[in-house]
């Protein structure tokens, strides 16, 4: 069996003032899979946030099914969006909520697959988990990739985000 190996590709820490959205562009064709963590608060006021990817500058072609539970109970539903959940701002100050999405074959010619997860809290009051199954019905290599808010109108300061590129061999 191949052992993987992570490199950072780039990473991105929001400044003041926030950021509308994150992108990382010219994603090297080296690598056998992508992988996407970031730490995040938005500026949307009533919790929680959902973090919206985009690949080549769209968010189109998506297909998402997720399941997402906040303690008390569970949900599933099939939509449209690619997103997972994240730290809204009018949950506990300075708190960020954790997500990554991995993306195998990025290069490859037959369509993406995703897996996503996300969580947000709120100081033990409130919290939200999501796991999600992505598809990006689109057979072009991914040379971009945009996170953004799909509330909000954008990250806030802090809110960091790294891609790293997987090989394995």
């Amino acid at each position: 069996m191949a052992t993987p190996t992570y490199n950072l590709i780039a990473s991105q820490t929001v400044g003041s003032g926030g950021a509308a959205s994150v992108t990382f562009s010219s994603i090297p064709n080296t690598y056998t899979d992508l992988l996407v963590k970031f730490s995040a608060r938005s500026n949307y006021n009533n919790n929680p946030e959902i973090a919206v990817l985009s690949f080549n500058g769209s968010s189109s072609s998506f297909t998402n099914k997720d399941i997402f539970g906040t303690g008390s109970s569970a949900v599933s539903q099939t939509n449209s969006a690619s997103g997972v959940f994240s730290e809204g701002n009018n949950w506990t100050a300075n708190t960020f909520g954790s997500s990554e999405f991995y993306i195998p074959n990025y290069t490859s010619s037959n369509y993406k697959s995703i897996s996503a997860e996300g969580v947000s809290e709120n100081n033990g009051t409130g919290g939200y988990q999501e796991l999600n199954a992505v598809l990006w019905s689109n057979t072009a290599a991914i040379t971009s990739i945009g996170i953004s808010t799909q509330n909000g109108t954008g990250w806030l300061q802090y809110s960091t985000f790294y891609l790293y590129g997987i090989k394995n061999s």
